[in-house]
């Protein structure tokens, strides 16, 4: 088995006994890249010199018995819109190319700095997280390593893509309304969105700030379970973080989950969801069935409105937060400007912003906007509420939720991107766990016709991360589709 084909957990197992150095491990992910990345681009930015340098220093506090972190140097490739001191972190747009930001997001601080994990690179997005597909990015398209004519899914793509392909061991995504859980379905990875609070949105570029969530994404459900360990944790830094007790996550998974009644909510099976995707859901549940769980049916009865209700919110806080990108207070001015204040201002957000944030900040202005506040904004918080309040009864029946990940398989490249109202129909099955703040995992159940991975959602009640990673452990264990690798193969894509 190659290097680049080991879970994180394995490689760890390998240095601590001698068998590699973090240098092979490193030197083996940079030639993987350059291997796969002109096919696949998944990076935006790439630190070789610098983690080459960093894996030969961990090697040798190794030789002096120094503790090094529990990630051990292992790759972590990283979102590029969570802050990395003195390294570019431009949400993949042209008026953020410029910026080097003076200090460590708090994960980051957390995973490398006291982890001991290694910075590869950032990975290729959505501009500013708005989209499903990882096509709107300044950069160009991430393409699917299963299938290289077809989308990773977004916005965080490029981390999908280079767990998926094995260049990297882990990344780190941002889920506002299903951009970790996406990717992570259509890649055929794990996938982690933690409740609401759990994790520091310290040094997270603010897409909507009531919905974003980071969360890790990697091969296998160990993995993101040693991550979120981690990260995990109540921050100063951030007055939305939760002080609440990090479980051992990596220890609960292994538990048993015959006691365990999960719910199955008729409305995530409805018209919409490809037969390929119904049936390997349903064949997943029957593998969780015969390990000892019990299924109730549940009911989700406000799915119909978590679209428009997430578009809404998402919106009018992207417009806000939005604001300040203007080429004075933050981000790259035109060039050639003439005229007041307000011609540069218009035209920088018009030349540097990319057609779907341009579409998201001019709705989200106008849902705030005197006269249709309280007929949308407010509108939709009271629904939002609604939403809440079917998850919270159907916790009252069951332990977990689970369903589909995504509607469908990845779609083809091309196929959605000028039809925004579609596109967004994408994020049914998942933006409404980020709308009642829950916690959410994606693992792989299956393949269709096309060799194309499909998603299994497990959702859990408010900080019961340990519970979703336990029934996704044991189905990822029971199913063995984790160690499957993509052909990377190109299939009709131009290099």
């Amino acid at each position: 088995m190659k290097i680049h084909e080991h879970m994180g957990y394995e490689l760890i197992e390998k240095i601590k006994n001698k068998e590699l150095s973090i240098q092979e491990i490193i030197q083996s992910h940079f030639e993987r890249i350059k291997g796969t990345e002109q096919l696949v681009h998944s990076f935006v930015h790439l630190t070789e010199d610098e983690a080459l340098k960093e894996a030969k220093k961990l090697d040798e506090d190794l030789k002096k018995g120094k503790s090094i972190g529990k990630l051990y140097g292992l790759p972590l490739a990283n979102k590029d819109l969570i802050c990395i001191k003195d390294t570019p972190t431009t949400c993949c747009s042209e008026i953020l190319k410029d910026y080097y930001p003076p200090y460590n997001a708090t994960v980051i601080e957390r995973l490398i700095e006291k982890g001991g994990a290694i910075h590869i690179g950032n990975t290729n997005m959505d501009e500013f997280a708005m989209g499903s597909s990882t096509e709107t990015s300044c950069y160009g398209t991430t393409y699917n390593p299963w299938d290289l004519t077809r989308v990773p899914g977004g916005s965080s793509g490029g981390s999908g893509a280079a767990i998926a392909s094995g260049q990297a061991i882990f990344a780190l995504g941002s889920d506002t309304g299903g951009s970790i859980r996406s990717p992570a379905s259509y890649c055929g990875v794990v996938g982690l969105k933690p409740t609401y609070g759990r994790v520091s949105r310290y040094g997270l570029v603010a897409f909507a700030n009531s919905l974003d969530q980071i969360g890790p994404i990697t091969k296998c459900v160990y993995d993101s379970a040693l991550l979120l360990e981690i990260m995990a944790g109540k921050d100063p830094l951030d007055s939305t973080s939760v002080n609440r007790k990090v479980d051992k996550y990596t220890e609960e998974i292994t538990h048993p989950i015959e006691n365990k009644i999960l719910g199955v909510p008729k409305e995530f099976f409805g018209e919409g969801l490809a037969n390929p995707v119904r049936t390997s859901v349903n064949n997943a549940i029957k593998k969780l069935e015969s390990l000892g769980a019990t299924t109730v049916d549940v009911s989700i009865p406000h799915l119909e409105f978590t679209v428009p209700t997430y578009y809404l919110l998402c919106m009018s806080e992207a417009s806000s937060n939005l604001a300040r990108f203007d080429g004075l207070r933050y981000g790259k001015m035109s060039d050639n400007l003439t005229g007041d204040v307000f011609d540069v201002f218009s035209r920088t957000r018009g030349d540097k912003f990319g057609t779907e944030v341009r579409r998201r900040i001019i709705l989200g202005t106008y849902a705030l906007s005197a006269g249709y506040y309280d007929m949308y904004y407010i509108k939709a918080l009271k629904v939002r509420t609604l939403i809440k309040n079917d998850f919270l009864e159907a916790f009252k029946k069951c332990d977990s939720i689970i369903c589909p990940t995504m509607p469908t398989t990845a779609f083809k490249i091309g196929e959605l991107i000028d039809d925004p109202i579609q596109m967004y129909m994408m994020d049914i099955l998942t933006c409404p766990v980020n709308l009642a703040g829950l916690p959410a995992l994606t693992v792989p159940c299956g393949f269709d016709n096309n060799q194309l991975p499909i998603g299994f959602q497990i959702i859990g009640d408010y900080f019961d991360e340990s519970g979703i990673l336990n029934i996704g452990y044991q189905l990822e264990q029971e199913l063995n589709l984790y160690r499957k690798i993509p052909p990377i193969k190109n299939g009709g894509k131009k290099k």
